[in-house]
């Protein structure tokens, strides 16, 4: 069954199209649908995200993007639902954007017509930590410390937890007071760059715009992992 769910992923074909080898299509398909609700695939990945990192195989010098990918005009055909109640419909909108979607979907509306953004949190060998879903047309800084928020891996026997990375690499999107004074109240160390417009508005306003940013250039290099981790993903 889950050797028929690899199959159709990794070739990209219709769910009807499975080698008989794998049994009814039906099946194959039926328990993916439930173990994607029930959460069994999570707890799958926290259990094989866990082990790696007991055995000092998670680099927590973690890197965040997003990537955008197109939806299809079928991939709205639902009936339309206000923000769920109970949720914050502010925190929500910042990071679905405004859109009237439930909350667990994230289709927006850009230039480039419908299309849903995934924010992604790898550590420094590329392995998924934290994922948000979002619209197409939300910024990427709104949706940092959710993202932060969401990594958690377990530690073998008893004990919290591992939730604080040691470093934190992004691009100049993620260039914010407030990311990185959160950062800074957690110890993580910043590895962004400064945009070029936050460097002139910093040097106009001379004494008062604080010391210029630095950052590793050596480590920021290694951010290239979660774009890999991107493209592995599309394909």
């Amino acid at each position: 069954m889950v050797e028929g769910i690899v199959h159709r992923y990794r070739c990209g074909v219709a769910w009807r199209d499975l080698p008989e080898r794998f049994g009814p299509w039906q099946t194959v398909w039926k328990r993916h649908a439930r173990f994607s609700r029930d959460g069994t695939w999570d707890k799958v990945l926290a259990a094989v995200i866990a082990s790696a990192d007991a055995a000092g195989d998670v680099e927590w010098a973690v890197s965040v993007d997003s990537t955008v990918n197109r939806a299809h005009q079928h991939a709205t055909n639902l009936p339309r639902a206000e923000i769920s109640a109970g949720v914050s419909a502010n925190y929500m909108k910042q990071i679905l954007g405004p859109c009237t979607e439930p909350p667990d979907h994230g289709i927006g509306r850009s230039r480039g017509g419908l299309s849903t953004k995934v924010h992604h949190a790898v550590d420094g060998r590329g392995r998924p930590l934290s994922i948000l879903i979002g619209a197409g047309q939300a910024g990427d800084a709104p949706a940092c410390l959710p993202l932060l928020a969401g990594i958690r891996v377990a530690r073998p026997g008893p004990g919290r937890p591992r939730t604080r990375p040691t470093a934190l690499l992004a691009d100049r999107a993620y260039s914010s007071k407030t990311i990185r004074a959160h950062l800074r109240s957690r110890g993580i160390t910043a590895v962004i760059p400064e945009p070029r417009d936050q460097q002139g508005h910093r040097a106009h306003r001379g004494s008062r715009g604080g010391r210029p940013v630095n950052y590793d250039r050596e480590l920021y290099k290694k951010r290239n992992v979660v774009e890999g981790s991107f493209a592995l993903l599309k394909q």
